[in-house]
Parts: C-alpha cells; sequence; structure tokens
C-alpha cells in the first residue's frame, strides 16, 4: 500500500465516477459477434468524441474573432490542429481491418452510415460549408435539427474572420460583409485582394497574417482528414454504395477539394514578392 493515497471510495467520487467510465464503457454493443465490429464502433466513437472537442474549440475561436482578440483564438487554433491529427490518425488504425473483416459484420450495420453524423455536419456548416439538404436525415431528432438549424442560419468561421478583417480597415466587398449566411461563400476578387494585403503588409498586420494561415492549416487538415477517409473506404469496401444510401467512394471522392476559405488558397497565386 502507498502511504497517503486515497483507497476507499465506497462514499466519494472515484476515476471512474469522473469519467463516468462505465457509461463510456458500456457503450459499445457490437451485433454480429464478428471480432473487427467492435474495432470499427470505437474508432467511430472516439472520432465523434474528438470532433465534439473540435466544435468546443471552435465556439472559442469564433467567440474570439468577434471580440477581436486573437491572442486566445490562436491557442485553441493549436488545440483544433492536434485535435485534427488524432481524427486523421484514428483512419490509420481501420485500414487494419480487411474487406473480408468488414463485410462479415456489415449487414449488421442497416441503414446507419457516416454520412448521418450530425457533429461532422454542424462543423462544416460552421466552417462554411452551406446545404440545407445535408439537414434532412436530421428532421426526426428535433434536439439535433436544432442546432445544425441555428449554425445554417449564422456566420461561418469564414465570415467572422472576414468582419474582422474589415473591423480592422481593410476593404472587404460590402456584398460579402451583407451577403445572405445561409448560402455558400462564392469566391470573391475583392476577399482575395484583402488577404493579399495581408500578406505583402504581413509586419503591419502580423496577427491577421498569422490568422490566414492558422484557417489554412485548419483547412488542408480537414481536406486530408476527408482524404483519408476516402482511402480508407476504397481500401475496404472497394466502389460498393454506401450502407445509408451514399454512393460511397463516388461521394467521398469529390469532399477534398471542397475548400471552406477559397480565397487564401488562390491568393497564394497572386501575393507580391517583399519589397
Amino acid at each position: 500500500m502507498v502511504e497517503g493515497v486515497e483507497t476507499d471510495f465506497s462514499r466519494r467520487m472515484s476515476y471512474g465516477d469522473y469519467l463516468q467510465l462505465d457509461r463510456l464503457l458500456a457503450a459499445q454493443a457490437p451485433l454480429s459477434g464478428r471480432h473487427d465490429e467492435t474495432l470499427f464502433i470505437i474508432i467511430h466513437q472516439v472520432q465523434e468524441l474528438w470532433m465534439k472537442l473540435f466544435g468546443h474549440e471552435l465556439d472559442l475561436v469564433m467567440d474570439c474573432l468577434r471580440q477581436d482578440a486573437l491572442r486566445p483564438a490562436f491557442k485553441a487554433f493549436a488545440r483544433i490542429a492536434r485535435v485534427q491529427a488524432q481524427l486523421i490518425g484514428a483512419w490509420d488504425v481501420l485500414t487494419t481491418m480487411t474487406p473480408h473483416d468488414y463485410l462479415a459484420f456489415r449487414d449488421s450495420l442497416g441503414s446507419s452510415s457516416g454520412f448521418q453524423s450530425w457533429q461532422y455536419r454542424l462543423l462544416e456548416l460552421r466552417l462554411g460549408a452551406r446545404d440545407p439538404f445535408m439537414l434532412r436525415p436530421h428532421r426526426h431528432r428535433p434536439e439535433l435539427l436544432a442546432p445544425l438549424e441555428a449554425a445554417l442560419n449564422a456566420p461561418s468561421l469564414y465570415d467572422e474572420a472576414l468582419r474582422l478583417l474589415a473591423r480592422r480597415g481593410l476593404p472587404l466587398p460590402q456584398a460579402v460583409l451583407a451577403r445572405d449566411v445561409t448560402q455558400p461563400h462564392a469566391p470573391d476578387a475583392g476577399v482575395a485582394a484583402a488577404w493579399a494585403a495581408v500578406y505583402e503588409g504581413a509586419e503591419a498586420h502580423f496577427d491577421l497574417y498569422e490568422l490566414a494561415e492558422e484557417l489554412v492549416d485548419l483547412d488542408d487538415a480537414f481536406q486530408t482528414w476527408r482524404f483519408r477517409h476516402r482511402q480508407v473506404v476504397e481500401r475496404i469496401i472497394g466502389r460498393r454504395p454506401g450502407t445509408g444510401g451514399s454512393s460511397g467512394v463516388a461521394y467521398l471522392a469529390a469532399a477534398p477539394e471542397r475548400r471552406f476559405f477559397p480565397e487564401l488558397w488562390s491568393v497564394r497565386t497572386q501575393i507580391k514578392a517583399p519589397g
């Protein structure tokens, strides 16, 4: 026995109590009896937990941008980057499952599919992917539909970033600042010019320059996550349709091309070299 270490938790909160481990570890309920179904369930549950933390940190980032407080936003961005690394790395564990392993229990999934992840849709909406169709799988759950609709009707992360640039005196087109936020952001030459001014005047706009790179890092990692998802799905099920009715790999193949902050990519072609 280690001197001073608590050993009687009959009336006190323990580690397992605090983390609600009984509930957490009982949340895996394979239906097929096949060995690899447990892997499949845990990987997706872990990804959902990481997405919850991603959204929690994104709350802070967006609040900070609205308050022109970039230093705490950068800390949250750094944490998001590490969360995204975990999301990407999770696919590596799933690649240990072969097509034979997956097909042994695939029928147990019924019509369930990652396409129906409401947390993933919420992240996409808040980052700027505006497509009301993606809310349809959640119409039967008002408690899930409500935050999705709220995100659809609120400014995205990119909207908040562009509003911050305008408050700092950069010439953003009024049509962009006053646009209908329920619609996807369309690439705009005036927005690209504002970002070019940030990059070319990095010394004068250093915190905005850093913000630009944080946004690119986030976008880049999100597209990497999507790309790895597509690779893993093709590796395991080939070109079969997805369990939830999606086209599977064909749908996933287009996802990495859907960037959230388009001008931050296009501006790289037009930035002038330092004098």
